[in-house]
């Protein structure tokens, strides 16, 4: 399959990603493995083998892989049925919540920045000692992009983001070799960010004067929030929007060699079941099958 690597080593299908579908529908075939469409499990047990109880039929087997995915896009079919089945058998599952997902702001703050829904800014975006360099998206709900998607895995609720909108540049150093401009600080800033954004800014959070008539101190504080501007999220547009599940059986339960339970031989947990979440760019995806493959070699 052709493929691309963007930044930050992700990697993309040259022509659609219907091209795996394809692929591993074409290895199912070839390997005589039988899909069966609209079927559900009423409920699994195991004494000596598996029985799963089905609306078509009933099932044995030595070994049972569940790989049914996380909570995330419930419109395709997304359910916690992996995380049943593994409390079902007596294992941990750690807390779930929506990963890779665009953030919502506080009512105060929305109303400051829904004009900017559609504007994008190259920026550092930071919670404690996670910082992720790509773009963020303003949004009608508040705050998406690639960089925002990627923290939205690290943040907690009620804790701010530090957001940098001038991560090339120490702003302190920049507004001090102009502080004799005559300039307003707005027409300064538009050299910078986009000019819808620095209109916002100055209006909420700055002021627009002539950069020679802020004292020193000022243009300290104005130089510290470009650089380390805090924002506390009211939320995430959850797992509608999110395109992971972060939490799920806790990976101390699992063979990291088999992903085979260390409580109930024959019983395997991979993808997004697991505890494990990785960043954009296919890495999730990259685990599942590499999950798969780990556990296909043992079942």
């Amino acid at each position: 399959i052709a493929y691309h690597e963007k930044k930050l080593g992700q990697l993309f299908c040259d022509h659609s990603s219907q091209d795996i579908i394809a692929m591993l529908k074409k290895e199912c075939d070839r390997n005589h493995v039988a899909i069966e469409l609209g079927v559900k499990t009423n409920g699994i047990t195991k004494t000596n083998v598996f029985e799963l109880s089905t609306t078509r039929d009933r099932y044995t087997s030595e070994s049972l892989v569940i790989a049914t995915g996380g909570l995330s896009i419930a419109t395709l079919g997304a359910t916690d049925f992996g995380y049943r089945t593994a409390k079902q058998f007596g294992l941990t599952v750690n807390p779930c919540r929506p990963g890779l997902v665009p953030l919502t702001l506080k009512p105060e703050d929305l109303t400051k920045f829904q004009r900017l829904a559609g504007i994008s800014v190259d920026a550092a975006v930071s919670f404690e000692d996670a910082i992720f360099r790509e773009n963020i998206l303003f949004t009608h709900r508040g705050l998406s992009g690639p960089a925002i998607l990627q923290i939205s895995s690290y943040w907690q609720p009620n804790r701010p983001i530090v957001i940098n909108l001038v991560p090339d540049l120490k702003m302190a150093d920049v507004l001090k070799r102009h502080s004799q401009d005559k300039t307003t600080l707005r027409n300064f800033l538009k050299d910078y960010l986009p000019s819808r954004l620095c209109d916002i800014l100055c209006e909420h959070f700055l002021d627009n004067k002539p950069i020679n008539q802020y004292p020193a101190q000022r243009l300290q504080e104005i130089a510290h929030f470009l650089n380390h501007w805090e924002v506390i999220p009211n939320g995430t547009e959850g797992y509608a929007k999110a395109e992971v599940t972060t939490g799920g059986v806790d990976c101390e339960e699992l063979s990291s060699k088999t992903l085979e339970s260390k409580k109930v031989p024959g019983l395997y947990f991979i993808g997004e079941t697991v505890d494990i979440t990785g960043h954009l760019g296919g890495f999730n995806f990259q685990w599942a099958w590499a999950s798969g493959h780990a556990a296909g070699q043992f079942v």
